[in-house]
């Protein structure tokens, strides 16, 4: 059987100083943060020294190309490469023209931000991928640059992608 409460307690000492309201996030903080983000892929190969042309883009609110918000970014590029540099069809494909390797590099303006690298020395498909988070203003322009080496494009397949999100507006 269980008895009647207690009576309540003296009360304790004062608690230790806590965040102020600026380093709370409040359900009003999300409702207030611009939602930005995106996804892209490769449909046809790029190579050389190209700007990638990501041309399968789902905008999920806004696409990133140029910054509109001023505000801090993940951003996220991930490359297959393409070891094939040149084939004829008609020969086997012991014949292909192997290359080995891609280089890429993200870049905001004129500024390279990271950089990635996918080299495979069995001349087989490989990933080169990096993340970031950086501060953007409005205007920054965003893009991806090959270094060398061959991204794959894959139709309907997204094998090179990049995608990113704001994570706070300032």
């Amino acid at each position: 059987e269980k008895g009647e409460p207690g009576r309540q307690g003296l009360p304790g000492p004062p608690g230790a100083p806590g965040l102020n309201a600026a380093g709370a996030i409040s359900a009003a903080t999300y409702s207030t943060v611009p939602k930005i983000a995106f996804y892209a892929g490769l449909k046809r190969q790029h190579e050389g020294y190209e700007v990638l042309k990501f041309d399968d883009v789902t905008r999920i609110l806004t696409c990133l190309c140029a910054c509109v918000c001023r505000g801090v970014y993940f951003l996220c590029p991930f490359l297959q490469h393409d070891p094939i540099t040149w084939y004829d069809n008609k020969l086997p494909l012991e014949k292909a023209h192997l290359g080995s390797s891609l280089w890429a590099s993200l870049w905001i303006l004129t500024i390279v931000r990271a950089s990635a690298i996918a080299q495979d020395a069995d001349q087989n498909y490989d990933y080169a991928s990096n993340s970031v988070v950086l501060h953007l203003e409005p205007g920054d322009e965003v893009y991806i640059k090959l270094d060398g080496g061959k991204a794959h494009g894959g139709n309907n397949n997204k094998y090179s992608t990049f995608s990113g999100f704001i994570i706070y507006a300032d």
